[in-house]
């Protein structure tokens, strides 16, 4: 959420909804928006993660994004994969802080993002069809 939020400058001018975890940092951030709220904890976690496809269906149908951008966290996954099937362009951005090792959530939708979004060089030892954009800040 905080690498979006220093993206503001790009995000503004453009229609937009999110889809994040509901919490007292988000519901600030993003007051005046227009956010769904996913269903957390997501690490292992079945149910959640089919609340989040069933989720996932629901607002990509209704919303109809010209494309969907996300830099992680455990929700990605399903909106990723109903994304693909509703043919949505889709925009990964590989978090800030994996370099050692890539994000899980990275590596489950590695296959069907339009574009993998990478912020530092070390991270092409992972994913070499990646775009190198530097650090979002």
């Amino acid at each position: 959420m905080v690498q979006f939020v220093w993206l503001d400058h790009w995000w503004r001018r453009h229609e937009r909804f999110w889809v994040t975890f509901d919490g007292p940092d988000t519901r600030e951030r993003l007051e005046g928006e227009t956010v769904h709220w996913a269903a957390h904890p997501t690490n292992r976690n079945l149910p959640n993660l089919l609340r989040n496809l069933r989720l996932a269906w629901d607002v990509l149908r209704r919303e109809r994004p010209d494309v969907l951008v996300s830099n992680g966290a455990g929700v990605a996954v399903p909106f990723f994969w109903v994304g693909r099937a509703l043919g949505i362009p889709l925009v990964y951005i590989e978090v800030y802080d994996r370099i050692e090792r890539p994000s899980l959530s990275a590596r489950l939708v590695r296959r069907v993002v339009d574009r993998m979004v990478l912020q530092w060089p070390e991270q092409r030892a992972f994913f070499p069809e990646g775009v190198l954009l530097g650090p979002v800040r």
